[in-house]
């Protein structure tokens, strides 16, 4: 249903439909500036991101060419516009970790050390949907290094497939496969520890 509001949208933008983009920025203000804000890290970045994001999206939107792909070509933009924004911004970290730096410390050495995993399946729907696991997952998607953070929103966050998501980054389709698998089990690592605390205080 997405896919068709979408592609809907576009066509009429297309078209030169009064009020067009008007429906088209109510529609993917929220996408962008959600998915800007995890990327650049701090809210005023993001704000002025997606606006300028949806701004060029307007100004260049003859160059789309495939009403259908609409939801990966504005994220196309909007990742441009948030990497202009980072080399610029007071917030950009002098340097990015390297996912080795991000993941936490497992037992063992060595290639074949051992990273426990909460069970999840014993975790209740509603303790998943609560507002602070919902932060902790934020945050962890947050600190993940921007090469991985990108594949895991477009993926994960904007359900774009595997294909659309190697377009947007200028990525191969074995990378972001490879990127996004690593950045699920860091997401997930930083979570289990966060579970497991909840459940030993709450048992």
């Amino acid at each position: 249903m997405e896919q068709q509001r979408e592609k809907e949208l576009a066509v009429a933008l297309l078209a030169g439909e009064p009020g067009a983009f008007d429906r088209f920025v109510e529609y993917f203000r929220s996408k962008v500036f959600g998915y800007s804000w995890l990327m650049c890290g701090h809210r005023e970045d993001a704000e002025e991101v997606a606006q300028e994001a949806l701004l060029k999206a307007f100004e260049n939107f003859d160059q789309i060419r495939d009403p259908e792909r609409v939801r990966a070509w504005i994220f196309r933009v909007a990742k441009n516009a948030c990497l202009m924004k980072r080399r610029k911004s007071v917030f950009a970290p002098e340097r990015e970790l390297s996912l080795e730096e991000f993941l936490p410390i497992a037992e063992g050495e060595g290639e074949h050390r051992h990273i426990e995993i909460a069970d999840w399946s014993k975790v209740p729907d509603k303790e998943l949907l609560n507002s602070e696991l919902g932060d902790r997952l934020r945050q962890a998607i947050a600190e993940l290094p921007e090469s991985y953070r990108s594949v895991l929103l477009l993926r994960d966050v904007e359900e774009l497939s595997t294909e659309e998501t190697a377009q947007v980054l200028d990525l191969t389709i074995d990378v972001v496969k490879t990127r996004l698998h690593r950045a699920r089990l860091a997401v997930r690592q930083k979570l289990d520890a966060y579970l497991r605390r909840e459940h030993a205080t709450h048992p």
